[in-house]
């Protein structure tokens, strides 16, 4: 909250008169500006509150204040010290901001697992830029913090997490198909969060520590529709009322078409250098371990992806057999999401039928319309090029998953380089072990299915079709599933259609013409 709402008044920042000279009429201006985004109510209770400061003007947010306007409330303490940022006009339609967000509050309330309470502090928080209301966006922009720490409590949990110094920079273009186009980088150093576990009725304690001195995030945003976004936000202020709602749907319904595909593309990454996590069991680990996300906007043949990569892992091995130890990946880069996904129709459809006037304002079978809508496009789970391997072994897959009924229509290509190296481990173990003598015989029959491909690698070409077979290399591993007639004798019940012995065989059931 502390840092989201002074973001939105940011973001409604209007166009400064050309040359603007900054006084109390200037200053009464920006707050009707501003009231249209976050209503005057928020100006009325001191909410929101706009001075003159200098050569700029002074925008104060009390979050007390905040708190105390809205319904039903249930904090019982909270304790955030109003925060304020300067913003001052340029030539050329823009803003100068500057901000302090250092901040140290507390608050606490009843929660699902009974009293809570949560605490942080930032030191030395401050954050500049250049905000263009022609774009909804900033053009540029630096933050910096000397360190954060938080503190969560409940009955079953405490949670104590800290950053170290940090930096972030920001930036946006306008996009050639429209709205803007955004990047976003961040580093926090010596991150830290100690998760302790404590539950009274069941007895379980298990702290948890999670470390690492480098964490990055970037983030990129294309096409992003600011602009029509932020009237949607005014036209939420101003239409808060039932019956103001309903009377100007149409002009609803225009802004959310105008708002569509709300972006074109959102990537981002978390990354950790030297990751660990320090348990009872031991310390999990990976030199480097990264995670990302990306998605297309609101479109006809959408994506998703998503990756998580990791080098240097380490595991406890106290908590595995001793053979298997060999056996683990050091490497992962896994990959997967989604393709053709039509969100486009669906936002399309649900705007057109919405009617705020009736109840419920979409049809009761709306859910099923559009489901089966969705599912006739066909849309696709991916599992793109993903790798697990260590200095002997690497296994490689990819695929591809589509639902043209109940039953899903899928290919996938596994392929292993050094896979004598887990039959000698397992053969091995075999002798002693006996998890490994039971694993032994299905890693030779799995063996038997492969293809010897010209490198070296044993592949398994793996296809399930709806009608229930699977083959595997082109050899059948299932057959299809028994065609089920659903015609019944009248006096018995008896199916005197299916070939006596092979209902149940395995083979399928075949039908008398």
């Amino acid at each position: 909250m502390k840092r989201v709402l002074p973001l939105v008044f940011l973001l409604a920042l209007g166009a400064p008169a050309f040359a603007q000279t900054v006084d109390s009429q200037g200053a009464k201006q920006l707050s009707e500006d501003l009231s249209r985004y976050v209503g005057k109510k928020a100006l009325d209770t001191g909410v929101l509150k706009v001075s003159v400061e200098g050569d700029a003007y002074r925008i104060a947010i009390d979050f007390k204040a905040l708190v105390e306007a809205l319904p039903d409330q249930k904090l019982l303490k909270f304790d955030v010290a109003p925060y304020a940022l300067k913003v001052k006009p340029r030539s050329d339609g823009s803003w100068d901001v500057s901000m302090d967000f250092s901040q140290s509050a507390s608050f606490e309330f009843n929660g699902p697992e009974g009293l809570q309470s949560t605490q942080f502090t930032v030191k030395d928080g401050k954050g500049s830029g250049v905000y263009d209301p022609a774009l909804a966006a900033f053009t540029s922009g630096v933050s910096t913090i000397a360190s954060m720490t938080m503190t969560s409590k409940d009955a079953k949990q405490h949670v104590d997490a800290s950053f170290g110094a940090g930096t972030a920079n920001f930036a946006a273009t306008k996009a050639a198909n429209g709205g803007v186009d955004v990047t976003m980088t961040q580093k926090m150093s010596s991150f830290t969060e100690a998760v302790n576990f404590d539950d009274p009725e069941s007895g379980m304690k298990f702290p948890v520590t999670i470390k690492s001195p480098e964490l990055s995030v970037t983030a990129n945003g294309k096409g992003v529709r600011s602009k029509p976004l932020l009237d949607l936000l005014a036209f939420a202020v101003a239409n808060e009322d039932e019956a103001a709602l309903k009377a100007n749907q149409a002009q609803l319904k225009s802004l959310l078409l105008a708002a569509l595909p709300v972006w074109e593309r959102l990537d981002g990454t978390y990354g950790f250098k030297d990751f660990a996590v320090e348990s009872p069991i031991g310390t999990f680990g990976a030199t480097q371990l990264s995670t990302a996300f990306g998605m297309d906007g609101v479109s006809q043949s959408g994506k998703i992806n998503y990756a998580i990569k990791a080098s240097g892992l380490k595991i406890p091995q106290q908590m595995l057999p001793g053979w298997s130890v060999a056996l683990l990946p050091t490497d992962i880069d896994l990959n997967f999401g989604g393709a053709n996904i039509d969100l486009d129709s669906m936002a399309k459809k649900a705007i057109e039928t919405l009617d705020l006037n009736k109840n419920p304002p979409l049809p009761e079978d709306f859910g099923d319309q559009i489901s089966a809508d969705f599912l006739a496009k066909t849309p696709k789970a991916v599992i793109g090029h993903s790798t697990l391997k260590n200095k002997d072994i690497e296994i490689a897959l990819e695929g591809e998953m589509t639902f043209p009924g109940e039953k899903p229509d899928a290919s996938v290509t596994v392929d292993i380089a050094g896979y004598d190296k887990i039959v000698e481990a397992l053969q091995t173990a075999a002798k002693t072990d006996p998890e490994a003598a039971q694993y032994f015989p299905m890693v030779l029959a799995v063996k038997g299915f492969g293809k010897m491909l010209p490198d070296g690698r044993i592949e398994w070409a793996i296809n399930a079709k709806p009608d229930g077979s699977v083959t595997v290399n082109g050899a059948m591993l299932k057959p299809a599933d028994a065609v089920q007639d659903d015609s019944t004798d009248q006096d018995d019940g008896t199916d005197q259609d299916v070939v006596p012995g092979e209902g149940n065989s395995g083979a399928g059931a075949k039908l008398q013409p």
